[in-house]
C-alpha cells in the first residue's frame, strides 16, 4: 500500500497499520469466500440447466419447482458477483489510497461504517440521499 494517508472524518483518529491491515484481511478472506461460492453457484445452476425445465415427464409441479429453484440460483449468483466486484474495488481503493473517501462528495465515508461494512463508497449523507430517489 502507499505511504497515502487514508480518509478519516474530524472527528476520526487516522487510520492505523493494524486497522488498515484487518479490514485487509477480512476483505480478501471475503474475496476467496465469494469466488468459491459464486463457483458452487455456477456449478448448481449449470446441473439445473442441463436439467432442463421443459416439463418432459414431469407434473406441472415439478416444472414450477425446478422453474422456482434455477431463479432463485441466478438471483444468488448475481447477488455474489456483486458482492465480488464491491469487494475487489474496495481492495483496490485500499491499494491506491483512496479507500474512506465518498465517491460522490469526496468527504470521508467514516471508519466505523467502513468498519462495519468495508465495501462502503459512499458517506451516509451521500447514502441517505441515494435511498431517497
Amino acid at each position: 500500500m502507499p505511504n497515502t494517508k487514508l480518509a478519516v472524518r474530524a472527528d476520526e483518529k487516522p487510520w492505523t497499520v493494524a486497522e488498515t491491515k484487518a479490514v485487509r484481511v477480512e476483505l480478501e478472506g471475503d474475496l476467496t469466500r465469494l469466488r468459491g461460492e459464486l463457483d458452487q453457484s455456477a456449478r448448481e445452476l449449470q446441473d439445473l440447466l442441463r436439467d432442463g425445465v421443459d416439463g418432459a415427464g414431469n407434473d406441472q409441479a415439478d416444472v414450477g419447482s425446478k422453474g422456482l429453484e434455477r431463479d432463485a440460483e441466478m438471483s444468488l449468483a448475481a447477488n455474489q458477483r456483486e458482492l465480488l466486484q464491491q469487494t475487489e474495488k474496495a481492495l483496490d481503493r485500499l491499494e491506491k489510497g483512496s479507500y474512506g473517501q465518498c465517491e460522490v462528495c469526496g468527504e470521508a465515508i467514516g471508519k466505523n461504517r467502513l468498519m462495519a461494512f468495508p465495501r462502503a463508497t459512499l458517506c451516509m449523507t451521500c447514502k441517505q440521499r441515494e435511498e431517497r430517489r
